[in-house]
């Protein structure tokens, strides 16, 4: 009688383990197959800029999963920085912006977080960072440079630039 009872406690016991490692197994390939965010940067760093300069910044989110992406929330760590996004599905492979923008009349040294929550299993809440000195006495170039992305942008940044001069050499 207490060999039956063992040997049923044991096959158990081995039932369990099995399904157990079924359950482990399954969670890993369900975690493999989903969607995954990922930035191009966590820390936008604006340098030394003028107060009242573009405040206005952008983080680019890729999906590098295989399942939709979906943004639920952008949390500011203070009312100064003010996000807006996309709650629309960022397809695997794709990209998204989120547009940070900063409160540029406040002077001095910032280092802001903002919160990041999606349905990306392993990072539901991912965390992206501004900093930068608010100066009067910053250089004007350092706020142009900031702001471009790409070449085009370079190009009319420099159109911008010449234009302006023309203007105050006229007056």
């Amino acid at each position: 009688m207490f060999f039956k009872i063992y040997l049923t406690n044991v096959l158990t016991f081995k039932n369990m383990k099995k399904l157990i490692a079924g359950i482990a197994l399954f969670g890993t390939f369900a975690l493999a197959s989903a969607q995954t965010i990922t930035f191009d940067k966590t820390t936008f760093d604006y340098g030394t800029i003028k107060p009242g300069a573009d405040g206005t910044r952008f983080f680019t989110v890729t999906n590098t999963g295989d399942k939709p992406l979906v943004i639920s929330n952008v949390k500011p760590s203070c009312g100064c920085t003010t996000p807006e996004f996309s709650t629309d599905p960022v397809m695997p492979g794709k990209s998204a912006k989120i547009k940070v923008g900063y409160n540029t009349t406040l002077n001095g040294p910032f280092n802001k977080m903002i919160e990041v929550f999606s349905n990306d299993p392993a990072n539901s809440r991912s965390v992206i960072y501004i900093k930068g000195d608010v100066q009067a006495n910053a250089p004007e170039v350092a706020a142009v440079a900031a702001k471009v992305e790409t070449p085009a942008d370079a190009k009319a940044a420099k159109k911008a630039a010449k234009a302006a001069k023309k203007v105050a050499a006229a007056k």
